[in-house]
């Protein structure tokens, strides 16, 4: 099986599941929801059936220290200012400006136990 996109999953730990899920479904704009059929609760990013490309989820986890683990970036509806205004609101911090790059813009955040994401506008 030939794969058109070496990333396939993506996992995001957290140390308070529900404060994580109300902190991504503010930042991405839609309800996301627990899911508690595995050997361990999580939250998807998508709805895992339909999505093209990679995907992911947010799991019980002890995150890295703030600096040293892996960016995950993620789209999110609106423009970029909305996007970095519902960080702040949900209790993320926002590390750097806008930066535009052929593909669009994005910027970088810290969620809330310092994961560091890149969100781009949708």
């Amino acid at each position: 099986m030939t794969q058109a996109n070496t990333v396939v999953w993506t996992e995001i730990p957290a140390t308070d599941l529900n404060a994580a899920r109300a902190f991504y479904s503010a930042v991405l704009g839609r309800e996301l929801k627990m899911d508690e059929s595995g050997p361990n609760p999580m939250v998807p990013l998508g709805d895992g059936m339909n999505d093209a490309g990679a995907a992911g989820h947010i799991y019980p986890g002890k995150p890295a220290p703030e600096g040293t683990g892996n960016t995950i970036h993620l789209t999110a509806p609106g423009t970029l200012e909305e996007v970095m205004d519902r960080v702040r609101d949900a209790g993320g911090r926002v590390t750097s400006d806008p930066i535009p790059i052929p593909a669009g813009r994005f910027f970088y955040a810290l969620d809330l136990d310092g994961n560091s994401i890149g969100l781009f506008e949708g």
